[in-house]
């Protein structure tokens, strides 16, 4: 699902404008967004948490040249970590289309 199919849903579930779900939408992402930004963690009870994890520094391959060694940088990822409710609503669902 891309973003502008999240905002077809809703306007049809809400029988809403696409012009005022929109603006609702942007702002949820970058509520996120800005949070994660901080180093704060989103947590949504049921679906899941949004937060930064450290990566730590390490050492990988030059996939051209498997013998030469790289330095990668440690760097913040950001993670998801899907709540139960989630979970079980992706185990019980039947596979494929």
């Amino acid at each position: 699902m891309t973003k502008a199919e999240l905002i077809d849903a809703i306007t049809s579930k809400l029988a809403m404008r696409k012009k005022d779900v929109a603006p609702v939408v942007d702002e949820v992402f970058a509520e996120i967004e800005g949070a994660l930004a901080k180093g704060d963690k989103c947590t949504f009870v049921g679906f899941g948490v949004f937060e930064v994890r450290e990566r730590a520094a390490r050492e990988g391959r030059n996939p051209q040249n498997p013998q030469e060694k790289v330095q990668i940088p440690a760097k913040k990822v950001p993670v998801f970590r899907p709540g139960k409710d989630l979970k079980d609503k992706v185990v019980d669902a039947p596979i494929g289309k």
